[in-house]
């Protein structure tokens, strides 16, 4: 396919770059892409099957957290990395398919998500350029986030994903991961049918959970986090895995101000995301005494 895909999007072909095709790949067969808007297909090296013949049903969002995008290609396609994505989007609008979404990508890593710890099996990987925390985390172009946008609609469409599993990096891998960071604009993907938003309650003066807090309280803003999903204990006690979970929620649906700390506004913004699941959705939790 060629690279002009987006023109009619109003992307300038000025802006358009040649992909670079890692060298170590370019033997590789290529395949038929999953989707019509993918304006390149570069196979990467780096995927199996899914596990269990477990089908996708999420799709798990990340930045690629590089200085720029031609090294970006190479790790996610060169043999050896170990890491892959079914999708990479450029800032330009363009979408490169690197795996095909019946295959197992290499994009979670260590993560888990609703008592699921194969995230790889049961997800789409989607890496958007942009370099990220470590590289001074520019905005993301409009061009991009609508591309972002229409692909992850054809996915929805194509494995019936829900809009609540729609996540960040951030959310199945907290202690890990900030992608795609704070910046991402969730709210134009909820506008246009893609995850899931609540306006985030305003944040006011007034009593918080923090780290050292050990209460009935605490252990309810644990189980109300599990029941969304997140992997997080349950046993009362604002510990460090506690404020990397609550810092994670933050950075996707409050992120105004990350902190970890369970304000007013995080735990009602969470209790409003939950009363806004449809009812088979929310995670049975189990609370440790």
């Amino acid at each position: 396919m060629t690279s002009g895909t987006f023109a009619s999007a109003g992307i300038d072909s000025k802006r358009q770059r040649a992909l670079p095709l890692p060298g170590a790949n370019a033997g590789m067969q290529s395949f038929i892409p999953d989707t019509s808007i993918a304006s390149d297909v570069i196979p990467s090296a780096n995927y199996g099957d899914r596990n269990n013949g477990r089908l996708a049903d999420m799709i798990v969002l990340h930045y690629t957290g590089m200085p720029d995008v031609e090294g970006a290609i190479a790790r996610l396609c060169a043999p050896g990395t170990d890491v892959s994505a079914h999708y990479i989007v450029l800032e330009d609008g363009r979408i490169v398919q690197c795996v095909p979404e019946s295959k197992r990508a290499w994009h979670a890593g260590a993560s888990c998500w609703a008592g699921e710890q194969d995230i790889n099996s049961c997800s789409i990987g989607i890496e958007i350029v942009n370099r990220g925390h470590d590289w001074g985390y520019p905005d993301f172009p409009l061009r991009q986030i609508a591309a972002v946008i229409a692909l992850c609609r054809g996915i929805m469409l194509r494995r019936k994903v829900p809009s609540h599993r729609v996540l960040a990096h951030s959310d199945v891998a907290p202690g890990r991961k900030k992608d795609p960071g704070e910046k991402f604009p969730w709210h134009s993907l909820a506008n246009s049918g893609v995850g899931h938003w609540v306006q985030p309650a305003p944040i006011v003066r007034g009593e918080t959970l923090r780290p050292g807090s050990i209460s009935d309280d605490v252990a309810g803003l644990q189980a109300a986090l599990a029941r969304y999903g997140y992997n997080v204990p349950t046993h009362g006690k604002f510990d460090a895995a506690t404020l990397e979970v609550v810092a994670a929620f933050q950075r996707h649906f409050r992120p105004a101000r990350i902190d970890g700390v369970a304000d007013h506004s995080t735990v009602s913004t969470l209790h409003a995301l939950l009363a806004s699941l449809p009812a088979d959705a929310a995670t049975t939790v189990l609370t440790a005494k």
